[in-house]
């Protein structure tokens, strides 16, 4: 179980980072070609989910593996599930159903995180 956990804690973590870094860096003009959805919200709202993201990204792993405050392991996996719930939602409104089937996956996965590691 504790391979299964590390495995899914270090693709969601490498995901979350890699989200995070671009939403967090880039302009609203550069990433709506492939994320419409950031059309909706503002500069400011992009950048707190980007930092959000990666603070989260970073949080699944290097607290478990350095073993300094691990709780914050789990809780940044239940973050992720929140996100992913809200970010859901967003894509059922905009009618944007391939978004909603990878958010349930992401949540789903993230959600396994929190619960083998609390």
């Amino acid at each position: 179980m504790n391979i299964a956990l590390w495995v899914v804690q270090i693709l969601l973590g490498a995901a979350f980072l890699g989200a995070g870094v671009m939403k967090s860096t880039k302009s609203k003009e550069d990433l709506a070609p492939k994320m419409p959805w950031v059309n909706d919200f503002s500069l400011g709202t992009l950048r707190l989910i980007g930092v959000t993201e990666l603070l989260a990204g970073i949080g699944l792993i290097l607290p478990w593996a350095t073993g300094i405050a691990p709780i914050l392991t789990p809780l940044a996996a239940s973050g992720l599930v929140v996100i992913m719930v809200l970010a859901a939602v967003v894509h059922a409104r905009r009618k944007e159903y391939p978004g909603i089937v990878a958010n349930v996956v992401l949540g789903a996965l993230a959600l396994f995180v929190a619960l083998g590691r609390f």
